[in-house]
Formats: structure tokens, sequence, C-alpha cells
């Protein structure tokens, strides 16, 4: 039984820290609620309001499902220009020890994720007849320090 053990951190010690297995889009909406009439009203950029949410759930052994989750909204005056939602996840497998797991999952993986989801965000818009927009860098590091602030806040 030791040696199985053994057998086995050995193995998980020449894995990569992380493996990256599927990345897929999970759910995807954009709407222009008043197009066409809506591009004669614009004549300055839109208000946009960004929130983002990432989230991971454990599925076997050291596999995870990690989500990174987009809620756009594009305001021109008091109508609403565009609203885009985007869950873009990824299948991955994390060979660290337990301390550094959250850490990983809820930081390093958005961070790898990011620059596709925002490709994808960017693109649509594009194509949809929109402005050109880029999402600015987002910090992981912070929004996990906010999420166990309140979290701790809230025992």
């Amino acid at each position: 039984m030791q040696k199985d053990k053994q057998s086995k951190e050995a193995q998980n010690q020449s894995l990569p820290a992380i493996l990256i297995h599927n990345q897929y889009i999970k759910d995807f909406s954009l709407e222009i609620p008043y197009a066409p009439e809506i591009f004669k009203e614009i004549k300055q950029n839109p208000d946009v309001k960004v929130n983002v949410e990432v989230n991971s759930r454990h599925l076997e052994e050291n596999y995870f499902n990690v989500e990174l989750s987009f809620s756009i909204n594009g305001d021109v005056g008091d109508k609403k220009f565009f609203i885009i939602e985007l869950t873009y996840a990824a299948v991955v497998q994390i060979n660290v020890p337990q301390e550094h797991v959250n850490p990983v999952l809820l930081i390093e993986i958005p961070r790898m994720l990011f620059p596709f989801a925002r490709q994808i965000i960017t693109t649509s818009l594009t194509e949809a007849g929109l402005p050109p927009f880029m999402l600015n860098p987002i910090d992981f590091a912070a929004m996990f320090q906010a999420k166990n602030q309140s979290a701790h806040g809230a025992n």
C-alpha cells in the first residue's frame, strides 16, 4: 500500500502543474434590443458595464471545471445598446499541493482563459456591427482576495 502511494506521488510530480484538457464556450448570448434604430442614436461611446465571475467545480481526482463568466451591458442614453453574456470554461488537471489548488483554479486558470474569452467578445461585437470594444485586463488575484475576504467576513 505504501509503495502504491509513493508510486502515485512520483507520477503526479512528473506531470505539469496545470494541464488544460478542453476549452469551450458553455453559454453565449448577444442582444441588440433596439436595433436598427439605436444605431442612429450613437453620438458617443456607449456606457459599458462589465461584470466578471470565476467559479470552479471539482470533477474527479485532480480534474476540475473552471468557468469564467462575463455579463457586459452597453447603454446609449437611457436605452440598452447591447447585452453580451459569455461563459467560457475549461476542464483542467491540477497537480499542485492542496493549499495551492484554489489560487490556481481561481487566479491562474482564469488568467490563461481570459485572452480567448476576450477575443470571442471582441469579435462577436464587431461582427454584430457594433463599434470595436476591447476588455481591459482583469486582476484575478484581487478578485480572489476580495472573494476570500467577503467569505471570511460573512462567517
